[in-house]
């Protein structure tokens, strides 16, 4: 039997804790993750479109493959010499 994809609309899941949570393939329009904290999660595949990246930090981050606006973050990191 196939399950109907869950729909969340104007809440607010303020300060929620999730853990061991399967979001394959969900659909984040709209929303405000200011000051969330991401450990331990594969974001690989997923496609970021129109984000507000301002005073993030990654650290101990797998880069392999990962572009911004088309241009490889590896090559970014060696033609700055990282």
């Amino acid at each position: 039997m196939a399950t109907k994809p869950s729909e969340f609309e104007a809440i607010s899941l303020a300060e929620a804790n999730f853990k061991d949570v399967n979001l394959q393939q969900a659909n984040f329009t709209n929303v405000n993750l200011a000051g969330s904290v991401f450990t331990d999660v594969s974001l690989a595949g997923a496609k970021f479109h129109n984000i507000d990246l301002s005073n993030v930090t990654i650290t101990d981050a797998n880069l392999d493959g990962m572009a911004i606006n088309g241009i490889l973050v590896t090559e970014l990191f060696r033609a700055y010499g990282a």
